[in-house]
């Protein structure tokens, strides 16, 4: 998640630097309608991944509403980068803890933030049904292109930011070997814990600069309790999931050790989910990348994702149903890691060890993720050399000339279709 920083320095369309100097932070708390409202607007046109979310907090909630100063931004965006889970969500959430008062104004951000891509994801996964036929299934085609351009440029980007310098590489493809030698979530998860292992020994060095200072309404004992629920939710629910054979237990669980397991942006939780979902039969390969692709199409997190594979799902519960579990259950994680970090991220944050850990966890998801690019997107998407000249089509917009993704979206859709017609 470290990749997403850039975009506290440099967000679309914001302010010159005199206008960021002079915003200071409005004092006191406001309802959790006003926070409901200003990520309800958010909701709805947060275009373009998590690092083009933050440029857009940072434009409404630090220059323009003044809810938060700069260096508090800065620091906020520190914290949630150093967790797992969706950083763009965190931060977010964390904004809605301090405007609303509490813990209810983080759930009105959270909620007024997710909803609207939730909902158009579960409402193509009941149209998805619709797409029959040699040009429905062009468009569907289009969409698993569309992922390979994005995951690629994710790789890409992230590999430059998180593995720059040969240790942090050499963790990395240490990361490829594992996940591709030992498959599954297992491989995926060791690759993590190893990552942060090999940083402890090879990436120590001076510490990140610190600035601001943390002033939120969460008490040590109220993060304590946030920590302690996400440790049980963690261990208990795999436990439950076997001893009741419900496999709406099985739902949450697969959904919860996704979100909690996600380190370096949201692109990453696609090999967890792949692993949870796709191997055991629940989503089909092509069901699943068809999804992801339309997850580039809409405003929002990139985790709402989880609302569609709930609702595709093979057993029930499926539907709205699945898709709720799904998705409380992805976010859940990291909502209560970042309410529980806050009162103690301050006296954390300094420690080299803790730094040097997160440098060699990050430079193992870029491996994770290169691993996932081969299998199962590439493998699944890439059938011929058409379907490759269309993929860097898009991988080459994304990147060089900085397309929207939602216009990548549109013509790599139409892409599809137009190769199915030929």
């Amino acid at each position: 998640m470290a990749d997403e920083a850039e975009a506290v320095g440099a967000p679309p369309g914001t302010a010159d630097d005199a206008d960021t100097r002079a915003a200071a932070p409005t004092a006191g708390a406001a309802a959790p309608g006003e926070v409901l409202r200003a990520f309800l607007k958010l909701g709805l046109t947060s275009f373009g991944g998590p690092i083009a979310h933050l440029g857009y907090f940072r434009d409404e909630l630090v220059l323009r509403r003044r809810w938060i100063d700069e260096a508090g931004y800065a620091d906020l965006v520190a914290l949630c980068q150093f967790l797992p889970g969706p950083a763009s969500s965190q931060v977010g959430f964390a904004l809605g803890v301090l405007r609303g008062g509490g813990l209810l104004g983080g759930l009105a951000a959270w909620t007024a933030f997710t909803l609207p891509s939730a909902l158009l994801l579960l409402a193509f996964a009941y149209g998805a049904a619709a797409f029959s036929g040699p040009l429905g299934e062009g468009l569907l085609h289009g969409l698993k292109l569309v992922a390979v351009a994005v995951v690629a440029q994710a790789v890409w980007g992230m590999a430059w930011s998180l593995a720059p310098d040969r240790e942090r590489a050499s963790i990395a493809l240490g990361a490829v070997l594992l996940a591709v030698f030992a498959g599954g979530s297992l491989g995926q998860v060791g690759a993590i814990l190893l990552g942060g292992l090999a940083g402890l020994v090879l990436c120590r060095g001076a510490p990140a600069s610190t600035v601001g200072h943390l002033a939120f309404p969460v008490t040590r004992g109220m993060g304590g309790v946030a920590l302690a629920l996400f440790a049980t939710f963690f261990i208990l629910s795999p436990i439950l999931s076997g001893a009741a054979g419900s496999q709406a237990m099985a739902l949450f669980d697969a959904f919860y050790r996704s979100g909690a397991l996600v380190f370096g942006g949201g692109h990453v939780v696609l090999p967890l989910l792949r692993a949870e979902v796709v191997d055991p039969g629940w989503v089909s390969a092509d069901a699943f990348l068809a999804g992801y692709g339309a997850a580039q199409a809409v405003p929002g997190p990139l985790f709402t994702f989880a609302a569609y594979l709930g609702a595709v799902m093979g057993p029930a519960p499926n539907g709205v149903l699945g898709a709720a579990i799904a998705l409380v259950a992805v976010f859940l994680p990291g909502i209560l890691l970042v309410y529980g970090a806050l009162p103690f991220w301050d006296a954390f944050r300094t420690r080299p060890l803790a730094q040097s850990a997160m440098r060699g966890t990050n430079a193992a998801v870029v491996g994770i993720l290169g691993a996932a690019l081969y299998d199962p997107v590439w493998t699944s998407a890439v059938l011929g050399p058409r379907d490759f000249a269309v993929a860097l089509v898009g991988f080459v917009l994304l990147t060089v000339w900085k397309a929207p993704p939602w216009i990548v979206v549109l013509l790599m859709a139409a892409g599809g279709i137009l190769l199915a017609a030929a």
